[in-house]
């Protein structure tokens, strides 16, 4: 037992060291959100997604109602800078001007990106960063208040992306390169947005939809290629898409122009990312057969067969199990009789950073790989938009709070008028807290960490059975809503926010019993 006890306290120096090596913003804001069109899915849902891999961004969520607005209101814009004097690392975010508001503005749900408005209309996120020299201060208008202005002011994709040009033409962009999935309940589209350059009011910005019938993803790298403007069902652009890359020399014509290799060429080359984008399309459409190791896929690719929620959230929990990159690694040591035997400790740590302990797979983060589920993410959603339903009923974000690999997804209904208060609590900025919901599930998930191997399936024996039960009740109960909703809406509103209400109480609180049942059952083991 000493060489076991030895063995792990050294793996944990090996790590920690390690880890030590690289800044924390090196490897937050990784994200990864992968789409579906409405003939892809097995329900007919037109689904976004997104993992929020960050721990700086904010860890409560809330619900905003619909307003009016006095004429001549103003709009704040805000620039976010990293913030080092809270509990723990966090963002600021300075007033930098402001924009006219507009005499309405729909009710949404605000995560950190927010993510789905009244209409059914939900967005994911990705970063994929670009060109430096293209990023420019001298706009108003970064991502995350975007996605807050598209659910404020639009019911539709296309709404969103023609509202993505009217206010960065005139206020301009400020963020590094960013994907936004931006669906609503016909149609899905993936929005890839660099700046205009340094000093510069503007964007540069190209849309693509995504086939009725397939599926696409984005892992952290721009990904659209060719574009036909003429095709105006499937692309949309800005006026200078062509015009800065061939005056800077990044492609010769129109002719020869791709849009990822012209605007964030590096991003090609992340194996971070390409291996994720692999993963899904072969997760989904494994007779394709695709090269894991390839440069590009296509954009998008039709699934050997309709996608379901389950098989999304196996994807989000992934970390290439039954692959020859399988991060799970097992930790051998050397007994008392000189046999090379596996630790009983085996997998201390979660295996999507078991790379940089072995030095495997690449390294990790932008310069070598990482898995689809991470340690540091603060929220995950899979949306759900449908056409068949009344819009309070028929949007649904299913929302997973902290690593989605120990984590569970409760469903958030578009017509939800407010949230337990676990989720709306603060965590990271204010420090450690019982009332938070992301606590709850940070601390399960950091304790699983450390005997991965076995505690998983001690968490995954419980939340199995609750998403299963979740997805099983799906339909029955959103049958039951319909009619409420259809004789009396403020009734129905009441029905959804009171059912994910009793759900969010209840994972919470089964969160924080389980990481209590993982302290006694493994105590003498820590």
């Amino acid at each position: 037992m000493k060489n076991l006890n030895f063995a792990f306290l050294l793996i944990s120096c090996i790590l920690l060291f390690n880890m030590s090596s690289f800044s924390q913003d090196e490897w937050i804001d990784e994200c990864t959100t992968v789409t579906a069109g409405k003939e892809a899915t097995i329900d007919g849902s037109v689904i976004t997604s997104h993992t929020d891999d960050s721990h700086r961004t904010r860890s409560w969520i809330d619900i905003k109602a619909p307003a009016h607005h006095q004429k001549g209101e103003m709009q704040s814009m805000y620039k976010r800078t990293n913030c080092d004097t809270t509990a723990m690392p966090s963002y600021s975010h300075t007033k930098i001007g402001e924009i006219p508001q507009v005499k309405h503005t729909y009710g949404y749900i605000n995560t950190a990106y927010p993510c789905m408005n009244e209409f059914q209309l939900a967005i994911g996120e990705s970063t994929f960063g670009g060109r430096s020299l293209l990023q420019s201060d001298a706009g108003l208008i970064d991502c995350q208040r975007l996605c807050q202005l598209m659910l404020e002011r639009c019911k539709t994709a296309r709404e969103a992306l023609e509202l993505t040009r009217d206010l960065t033409e005139k206020y301009g962009w400020n963020d590094a390169g960013e994907c936004l999935t931006i669906a609503d309940k016909e149609e899905v589209w993936h929005l890839e947005i660099v700046g205009p350059g340094k000093g510069k009011i503007g964007a540069i910005w190209v849309a693509q939809r995504v086939p009725d019938d397939h599926i696409s993803v984005n892992a952290n790298a721009s990904r659209i290629m060719q574009i036909d403007l003429k095709d105006e069902d499937n692309f949309m652009a800005s006026d200078n898409i062509y015009s800065m890359a061939i005056d800077s020399g990044w492609c010769d014509s129109k002719e020869d122009f791709k849009f990822c290799y012209a605007y964030a060429p590096k991003s090609r080359t992340s194996l971070a990312a390409r291996r994720r984008e692999w993963r899904v399309f072969d997760l989904l459409a494994p007779s394709m057969k695709l090269d894991p190791n390839a440069e590009n896929y296509p954009f998008s690719i039709k699934p050997d067969k309709p996608v379901t929620l389950p098989e999304l959230v196996m994807i989000f929990k992934d970390y290439y199990e039954g692959t020859p990159f399988n991060f799970v690694k097992d930790i051998t040591v050397t007994d008392k009789d000189g046999k090379t035997v596996i630790s009983p400790l085996a997998n201390p740590f979660m295996p999507y950073d078991m790379n940089k302990v072995f030095r495997i797979n690449g390294g990790w983060g932008w310069r070598g790989e990482r898995t689809i589920a991470r340690w540091y993410t603060m929220y995950a959603t899979i949306i759900q938009c449908r056409n068949w339903l009344p819009d309070p009923v028929g949007g649904v974000v299913w929302l997973a709070m902290d690593n989605v690999a120990s984590s569970i997804y409760i469903p958030v209904y578009a017509g939800v008028t407010d949230l337990p208060k676990p989720y709306k609590t603060p965590g990271r900025t204010n420090g450690y807290t019982q009332e938070s919901a992301w606590w709850a599930f940070n601390r399960l998930g950091t304790l699983a960490a450390q005997r991965w191997g076995d505690m998983r399936h001690d968490i995954d024996t419980v939340w199995n059975t609750y998403q299963n039960k979740l997805f099983e009740n799906q339909n029955a109960f959103e049958a039951e809503v319909v009619e409420i909703y259809k004789k009396d809406p403020v009734k129905g509103r009441a029905k959804l926010t009171g059912y994910t209400g009793k759900w969010g109480n209840k994972v919470v609180n089964k969160a924080w019993e389980l990481g209590d049942l993982l302290w006694t059952k493994y105590d003498e083991l820590f």
